[in-house]
């Protein structure tokens, strides 16, 4: 006997956990199908969708049915991808915050010893973590883009577009 989603959907609220497993499964391939458009990126599609079958088990009992059983799992999969690119937009705003509360107190130190905080480690402090190692790397330390590429776990060509990059962001602050 085959049961459609109604009895599926029935059969999980009322706790039959093999009816939840079956359901899920059935509806798994379309929601990380969805999940890979709307993210772009594979494993952050398999995250997502993972948490949003955690979350639909959670509330199963709230699903009363006024829309299809896949857009109730899309919707819980939208703002779940969404709520999550917020918090990494927040972090990412606060990483830079602490990185500039950081450069300010290593300032102080270093003039507070007699030593001068030039221009150019006031631009340095400015820069992207990965912008920074690459250009201290390769202009600070020598060494070249191959083993940077090796110690950093990118391809060489990464490394000389980020040096690239960090040099023109330094030049920008310069003007």
């Amino acid at each position: 006997m085959v049961l459609d989603d109604k009895d599926l959907i029935c059969r999980a609220q009322q706790g039959d956990t093999a009816a939840m497993a079956l359901l899920f499964k059935k509806h798994y391939s379309f929601l990380y199908k969805y999940l890979i458009k709307v993210t772009m990126d594979p494993m952050l599609a398999e995250d997502t969708a993972q948490d949003t079958i955690v979350r639909c088990m959670e509330n199963i009992s709230r699903y009363n049915g006024t829309s299809s059983f896949t857009s109730w799992m899309i919707t819980i999969a939208t703002r779940l991808y969404i709520d999550g690119t917020r918090k990494k937009k927040r972090e990412k705003a606060w990483l830079v915050q602490e990185q500039q509360q950081t450069a300010r107190a290593m300032r102080w130190q270093v003039e507070y010893r007699g030593a001068e905080w030039n221009d150019l480690l006031q631009g340095l402090s400015e820069l992207t973590e990965e912008h920074r190692v690459a250009i201290l790397l390769k202009h600070y330390y020598g060494y070249g883009y191959d083993e940077i590429g090796e110690m950093l776990g990118i391809p060489a060509g990464t490394v000389k577009s980020r040096v690239a990059y960090g040099i023109r962001q330094l030049r920008k602050g310069d003007e």
